[in-house]
């Protein structure tokens, strides 16, 4: 029998995962200027964890979360998303305390679990990086966490991006969204999709959301939350945007555009591009927004939150090989002719690894030729050729695998040659 990997799943080989490794450092150096530090959380939660903080109308709980009671009848989930196992740890580690500055700012990347339909970037096991920053509710760490978001995509040479930007305003902005959503989805309750039903009665923000092409049309005049902001909140998004475009960066407010879990609120956003790996189809990269009211839901103080999050199969897509370092080069390939040879070789590898030198050897006792023709196909920068006749006389022939020059060199010389000291 040949076994295949679960559908929805993938195999990262190591042709590709030196890029994957070069996201992740991308991601260290930029996050890591705007002081955030990388926090890493269990793979699964209690199931409750994902239900209070996605909601119960959420697609994510209602219909993909991967659930399971263990074998101490606990009910658990895998984690279908980065914040909600961010936040349980922010509030049962109480890292809202004095002793940690405020806003206190992380990072995560890992695997997370969704039962959806597998298209192209698009799993059933993916992978997702994202920031989070609790304990401010300034609207300048808004446009940072937007700006530190467009510099980490351009670092990687992804820059034909648009900024989708929304605001949900506060808890009573909502609420009269809430009823102004009702009184118009009430009259098309019966054209609606059977979701959208659901989502009338416990949360019609959610029908802005849906897929159904009935419920789209239905849709397109709804009134636009930006009506029913408050003072407060609609000179919040006003100053945000004011803030934006004083650091350039250009932007789109979009009325439409609402997130899919419950908890966010106030600023939104979108990073969408419609590059030609997607078919030129608008596609959203990175999205995000703020959650001032989820460590209250998860058993913590009042604190403010902000983040966002991007799945890295699609962004994986999206990555141009000219914008990617070559994986790490082979310093040195040594080549043995006889037993003798073969044994000391052993003894240079460690040598050259212990100095830095990325070094390797033939394990299969092949001739020669064929060694060489290793050497090549692995571009190597030197080959060092050892023989019975080279041990004894302590000198070994060094070859510059690009000029072709080659030069004899004792044993004891050999780092300081390659690194040219």
């Amino acid at each position: 029998m040949r076994y295949q990997k679960p559908k929805g799943t993938m195999d990262i080989l190591p042709s590709e995962s030196y890029k994957w490794e070069y996201v992740e450092q991308v991601a260290n150096d930029i996050f890591s200027n705007y002081r955030f530090s990388e926090i890493r959380t269990p793979i699964f939660e209690s199931y409750e964890v994902f239900e209070r903080s996605s909601g119960d109308t959420s697609d994510i709980v209602s219909k993909e979360m991967y659930d399971f009671y263990d074998k101490g009848d606990r009910h658990v989930a895998l984690r279908p998303e980065g914040t909600a196992g961010v936040v349980r740890a922010f509030v049962e580690n109480k890292l809202y305390g004095p002793e940690n500055t405020k806003p206190y700012k992380v990072w995560y990347k890992g695997p997370m679990f969704r039962y959806e339909r597998p298209q192209s970037g698009r799993q059933r096991q993916f992978h997702q990086l994202g920031v989070e920053a609790f304990g401010s509710d300034a609207p300048e760490l808004d446009a940072e966490i937007i700006l530190m978001g467009i510099q980490f995509l351009n670092k990687l040479g992804i820059k034909d991006i648009k900024v989708s930007l929304n605001s949900l305003g506060d808890p009573q902005s909502r609420q009269e969204y809430h009823e102004a959503l009702v009184s118009y989805f009430t009259p098309f309750k019966d054209q609606l999709s059977d979701d959208s039903k659901v989502r009338l009665e416990k949360n019609p923000l959610r029908i802005l959301d849906s897929k159904d092409k009935n419920d789209k049309e239905i849709v397109k005049n709804a009134p636009s939350i930006l009506d029913y902001l408050n003072e407060e909140s609609k000179n919040r998004f006003e100053y945000l945007q004011e803030l934006l475009k004083e650091m350039d960066i250009k932007f789109e407010v979009d009325s439409t555009m609402v997130r899919g879990l419950d908890y966010y609120n106030h600023t939104i956003f979108e990073f969408i591009t419609n590059d030609e790996a997607f078919g030129n189809k608008e596609i959203t990269i990175l999205a995000g927004g703020r959650y001032n009211g989820l460590v209250e839901e998860l058993g913590g103080p009042e604190t403010s939150g902000i983040g966002f999050g991007l799945g890295m199969e699609r962004l994986m897509l999206l990555l141009k090989e000219e914008n990617i370092p070559a994986s790490s080069q082979l310093d040195v390939y040594i080549v043995t002719i006889g037993e003798v040879a073969n044994k000391a070789s052993v003894k240079i590898l460690k040598d050259l690894r212990d100095n830095n030198i990325s070094a390797d050897k033939d394990y299969l006792g092949r001739k020669v030729k064929a060694q060489f023709k290793t050497a090549n196909n692995l571009n190597a920068r030197y080959t060092i050729t050892i023989g019975d006749e080279e041990i004894t006389n302590d000198l070994v022939n060094l070859k510059d695998m690009q000029s072709g020059e080659e030069i004899k060199v004792s044993i004891s010389n050999l780092v300081k040659q390659i690194k040219g000291e």
